[in-house]
C-alpha cells in the first residue's frame, strides 16, 4: 500500500534562499503554462509540451522541472474536469462552477513542486538530501526525522517527492509503497468501534477515548475565531488561517493515536475491527442550533480512514455496518426502545435490567454485527459435491 512519509529540511539561510526561489520561479511557470493552455482549450500533454516545453527552459527550468510542470498543469485541469463531471462545483451556471470554469487555474506561489530521482536524491546515512534548484545543484541539505520515518523511507521510498513550503519551512512529502500483511481470514471475534463527540472512539473491550480535551479546545479555538472576527484586520485574518492549520493538525493528531491504539489492540488479539456505516449522517440529522458546530467538526470520518489503512496495513479484517438502533439495542438481550438511553451517557435495558455505559453498550451491538457481516460474506469452505 502506498503511504506518504513528511520530512522538515533544515537547509542553510542560503539554501532556503535558494528553494524558495525554485519554488516560486516553478510556480510562476505553473501558471504561465496555466494560461496557455486555458487558452488552446487544454490540449492533451504532448501538445501542451510542444507550446510551452521551449519557454520553460529558457525561464531557466531543468529538462526534469519542465516536464514536471507541465505535467502538473494537465493534471489539475484533468481534476477540474473530473469535479465538474462528478457535480462537484454546483450545477451549470452555478457560481462555483462558472468562478472555476471563467479563468485559468492559478498556482500559489509555495505550492508543491515534483521531484523525481534525476532531481532529488537521499542519503540516509548522513541525513541529507541533494537537490536540483534554479540555482545549481544544492547538497548536503539536512533533514529531520523520526526513527520510524527514517526506516520507512530507506526500505520502501518510490517514485516522486514533493517539495513544499508552510509557515516558513521547507518539507519533503515522499511516497513510499509499504508492504501488507496478509489478512487474516479467520479472525477470533470483532473489536466493535462507536464513534462520538463526547467520547470519540469507545471499544467493545471497555476502552473510552474522551473527546473532552480536543472538545473544550475547539470552543476556546471558535471563541478566538469569532473575535479576530470582529476585528477584521490583515493580521486578524493572517492569525485566523494560521489558528485553523494548527487546529487541523492537532485534531489529525488526536486520530493518529487513537486509531494506532484500535488497530494494535486488534491485531494483539487476532480480531477483526468493525466500524459503524456514517456516510451521509450530517445531511440525515436533524441539530438544535446549539449543536450544529460540534457535529460539523466532528472528524469521524477521518477518524475512519486512519483506521481504515492502518488496519490494512496491519492484515486486520475491517467490516462496516448499519448503524441503526445501536445505541437504543440492548447488547445482552436485543430489546430496542428509545427508552433504553435516559440520558448521553447511560444505558439501562427495560426488558432484561442490564446496565452499562451506552458507548459501551453500543460498541458491543457494532461487534455483534460486525461478525455477522464477516460470516456471511466470507466465501464458504464447504467442499463442492462431487
Amino acid at each position: 500500500m502506498k503511504i506518504v512519509t513528511q520530512v522538515k529540511l533544515l537547509p542553510t539561510p542560503d539554501q532556503a534562499s535558494a528553494l524558495e526561489y525554485t519554488l516560486r520561479t516553478v510556480n510562476d511557470a505553473a501558471n504561465w503554462v496555466s494560461s496557455v493552455a486555458y487558452e488552446r482549450g487544454v490540449p492533451c500533454e504532448y501538445e501542451l509540451r510542444k507550446h510551452t516545453y521551449a519557454e520553460l527552459k529558457a525561464r531557466g527550468l531543468g529538462a526534469q522541472a519542465a516536464q514536471h510542470t507541465i505535467k502538473r498543469v494537465r493534471d489539475a485541469y484533468t481534476t477540474l474536469k473530473a469535479n465538474i463531471r462528478a457535480g462537484n462545483l454546483s450545477r451549470p451556471g452555478g457560481k462555483r462552477r462558472t468562478k472555476a470554469e471563467s479563468k485559468p487555474i492559478a498556482f500559489r506561489p509555495e505550492a508543491a513542486q515534483p521531484f523525481d530521482d534525476r532531481c532529488l536524491s537521499w542519503q540516509y546515512d548522513a541525513r541529507t538530501v541533494s537537490i536540483w534548484t534554479t540555482a545549481g545543484r544544492l547538497k548536503d541539505v539536512r533533514f529531520a526525522y523520526s526513527p520510524d520515518a527514517l526506516e520507512i523511507l530507506r526500505e520502501n521510498r518510490r517514485g516522486e517527492s514533493d517539495l513544499i513550503r508552510r509557515d516558513g519551512a521547507f518539507y519533503l512529502i515522499a511516497t513510499c509503497d509499504v508492504p501488507e500483511k496478509p489478512l487474516n481470514e479467520n479472525p477470533a471475534g470483532f473489536l466493535g468501534v462507536d464513534l462520538g463527540i463526547v467520547n470519540i472512539a469507545a471499544t467493545s473491550d471497555g476502552t473510552r477515548h474522551a473527546g473532552r480535551g480536543l472538545n473544550r479546545r475547539r470552543k476556546r479555538q471558535a471563541d478566538l475565531c469569532r473575535k479576530l472576527q470582529a476585528k477584521g484586520t490583515k493580521s486578524a485574518k493572517r492569525l485566523l488561517k494560521k489558528r485553523a492549520r494548527k487546529e487541523a493538525r492537532h485534531a489529525a493528531d488526536v486520530n493518529h493515536r487513537i486509531s494506532k491504539s484500535i488497530v494494535t489492540t486488534a491485531e494483539r488479539t487476532s480480531r477483526g475491527i468493525a466500524l459503524e456505516d456514517l456516510i451521509g449522517i450530517r445531511e440525515r440529522v436533524r441539530l438544535r442550533k446549539d449543536r450544529r458546530t460540534s457535529v460539523h467538526s466532528w472528524s469521524f470520518h477521518q477518524l475512519g480512514q486512519y483506521i481504515a489503512y492502518k488496519a490494512k496495513r496491519a492484515g486486520v479484517p475491517l467490516v462496516y455496518v448499519d448503524p441503526a438502533y445501536t445505541s437504543r439495542q440492548c447488547s445482552v438481550c436485543g430489546h430496542i426502545d428509545r427508552k433504553n438511553r435516559p440520558n448521553q451517557a447511560e444505558f439501562a435495558c427495560r426488558a432484561c435490567g442490564v446496565m452499562m455505559h451506552a458507548d459501551h453498550n453500543s460498541s458491543r451491538n457494532i461487534a455483534a454485527r460486525g461478525a455477522a457481516a464477516w460470516t456471511a460474506g466470507r466465501q464458504s469452505c464447504v467442499p463442492e459435491p462431487a
